[in-house]
């Protein structure tokens, strides 16, 4: 391997073509330590959406609408997923089975909300397994802007600044607004919205996207995330 061959990439290399440390964390854990990792950007894009969809689903655990009461499903879904994690740990470090045990339940509680079986009692224990998947693989919270800001002032500093990628800059203009102005801005929008100011309301959405904000309209109200 070297850098001149173009196989060898570093941390900060990878951070300036725009790919988050808490992505190349979840990639790199991703394969039991005895074994080789085959890196790939392909592979590296595939962490990456993992990330968010774990991400989406505990922020749609965290803003959804239950009815009362729990199910028995929910309540077995968490309890055996804690389990095959921990037994996943205990197998020698095997992260690659923690990660697919966690996958599972997201799927299957996908699901659940999806056909509207979720019930108010079944959230806790669904984040509990969240919070212990992260322990373990630190990846839930979006941490990562504080390191990207740095690599984009190193590289500055270094004369690399050509190889700042435009998906870099757009991560970390996404992180110039803060979560009350991006509230601020998407109540804003929805009143124009229901005020049938289009026009206004179009414009707020276009701006708040190319600011590198991610909205999704659900059937609970507006969601969003940063990219």
């Amino acid at each position: 391997m070297s850098k001149s061959a173009g196989n060898f990439f570093t941390l900060r290399d990878l951070m300036l073509k725009g790919y988050k440390p808490s992505t190349i964390r979840y990639l790199l854990a991703s394969v039991p330590y005895r074994n080789q990792l085959n890196f790939t950007f392909e592979g590296l894009k595939s962490a990456a959406t993992s990330v968010d969809r774990l991400r989406n689903f505990r922020l749609r655990l965290n803003t959804g609408k239950f009815a009362d009461g729990s199910t028995e499903e929910m309540t077995k879904l968490a309890h055996e997923t804690s389990d095959r994690m921990r037994a996943a740990m205990e197998d020698d470090l095997n992260t690659a089975q923690a990660q697919a045990a966690i996958f599972d339940m997201v799927r299957a509680a996908n699901a659940a909300f999806d056909s509207g079986q979720i019930k108010s009692e079944d959230v806790k224990p669904l984040l509990g397994v969240l919070s212990q998947f992260d322990e373990l693989f630190a990846v839930l919270n979006d941490d990562d802007l504080a390191k990207m800001k740095a690599v984009i002032e190193w590289a500055k500093t270094v004369g690399r600044e050509k190889e700042i990628s435009p998906e870099l800059l757009e991560i970390v203009g996404a992180g110039q607004l803060t979560d009350a102005d991006i509230e601020k801005k998407i109540a804003e929008m929805e009143n124009a919205r229901k005020g049938r100011n289009f026009k206004v309301s179009d414009a707020i959405r276009a701006e708040l996207i190319g600011a590198g904000i991610l909205i999704e309209n659900t059937k609970d109200g507006v969601r969003w995330r940063r990219k």
